[in-house]
């Protein structure tokens, strides 16, 4: 081994020949934690001597590692007692009572013992039982039903197996043809567009003006504005006022204007009817026509006759002209003036198929045969008629006739 030259430095950089201060065992083990102050120092406390040591006892594995010198912590006191909350005992809660044996060994605890249970089907002392407040029905007796059994239930029909094919006998085989692709549709002839003519297109028309302007427009310097008229409905309302005011009176007006002004002349014959003329007759119509006069001093006109048949049969009838009003009610008092006179009964009112006229028959007696007397009245004219031997119905046709024989419009 060589030596060490003199004035070499270690490899180490440390000077020749000084020594480290510190414990080569303790150089070479981790520093150990810190240790209180409270501690005495690791020089104290008492190093064992070689004397102590037994030499034919083996030394120790490992060195105790020395205790630090000082500690930066200070000591920490024991924790003070916990005191009790509110309303908690400051005894322990003792811990439970460790079981013995198993638990299906141990004895069951009664949660019900010494408790009275022997009162709850007792019947109440105060209140009597109520009585079912539903009567429900009992329900009907239902019948078997009589079917015929079901058939078993066997396992699901199982299909027989396909019978074997019979091998088909192997020909040549056909070569492949070539499948030529499909020829494409025909198409369409193109469409011939129409040509334009060429001219200046019309211009879009102008957006109407909205009819009231946006919030917060305000119209340019001079600008005037112009009313806007709207379209009359003026022709309507004519239209409508001259039906209301023309069409109604129209209405009312035409019957009066066709049935007055009239005129009268009697017939000397009327059909089977002839005009008698003897001095009885013309007695009875001169006394007829003074009562007509009498009872409508409005009328402008009288008339009064006698007619007679071959057969016998008499029809006496009178009236007169004027303006009337209201025909239906002058047939009513008509009738109603005649009823004592020729005793008659409850009148009938007839259709006389005449807009505005109004015609009431009622049968009497006179010296004792039966009469039937008929009034027709319009707005221009009164007829009354006694008819022997008719009936209501042809007593009614037949003075419509002598109406229209005798009554005329004036020229």
């Amino acid at each position: 081994m060589p030596e060490p030259q003199p004035g070499a430095r270690p490899a180490d950089g440390s000077t020749p020949g000084a020594e480290p201060d510190r414990d080569p065992v303790a150089a070479d083990e981790p520093t150990s934690p810190p240790v209180p102050p409270d501690q005495p120092e690791p020089t104290a406390q008492p190093e064992p001597t070689a004397q102590s040591t037994a030499p034919d006892q083996p030394a120790p594995a490992t060195a105790q590692a020395p205790a630090p010198r000082w500690s930066g912590s200070a000591p920490v006191p024991p924790p003070l007692p916990r005191r009790p909350a509110w309303g908690e005992s400051a005894e322990p809660t003792p811990p439970p009572p460790v079981p013995v044996g198993p638990p299906e060994h141990q004895t069951p605890v009664d949660p019900w013992a010494g408790v009275d249970t022997g009162g709850w089907d007792l019947p109440s002392a105060e209140l009597p039982p109520l009585p079912s407040a539903m009567h429900y029905p009992a329900p009907p007796a239902t019948r078997q039903w009589s079917a015929p059994p079901a058939p078993p239930v066997g396992p699901h029909p199982v299909s027989a197996p396909a019978a074997p094919r019979p091998p088909q006998a192997a020909g040549p085989a056909m070569p492949a043809r070539s499948m030529s692709p499909p020829a494409p549709p025909p198409t369409a002839p193109p469409t011939k567009v129409p040509k334009q003519r060429r001219g200046r297109r019309s211009a879009p028309p102008p957006p109407a003006p909205p009819s009231t302007p946006p919030p917060g427009w305000q119209a340019p310097r001079g600008y005037v504005p112009v009313p806007v008229h709207r379209r009359r409905r003026w022709p309507w309302l004519l239209l409508l006022t001259l039906a209301c005011c023309c069409g109604c009176p129209a209405y009312y007006g035409f019957p009066i204007s066709a049935q007055y002004p009239v005129q009268v002349a009697l017939p000397a014959q009327v059909k089977d009817l002839s005009l008698r003329q003897d001095k009885r007759s013309e007695d009875i119509a001169r006394q007829l026509e003074g009562e007509v006069r009498q009872e409508h001093w409005l009328a402008e006109d009288t008339f009064a006759g006698v007619y007679s048949t071959p057969v016998g049969k008499q029809v006496t009838v009178f009236g007169g002209t004027g303006f009337r009003l209201s025909p239906e009610s002058d047939a009513e008092a008509e009738i109603t003036r005649l009823t004592e006179r020729y005793a008659l009964g409850a009148p009938e009112s007839v259709d006389t198929g005449v807009r505005g006229r109004h015609e009431r028959c009622a049968v009497g007696r006179v010296d004792g045969s039966d009469v039937v007397v008929c009034t027709s009245v319009d707005h221009g004219s009164i007829a009354t008629g006694v008819f022997t031997r008719l009936s209501v119905a042809d007593s009614a046709t037949l003075l419509n006739t002598l109406r229209s024989e005798i009554v005329h419009p004036k020229d």
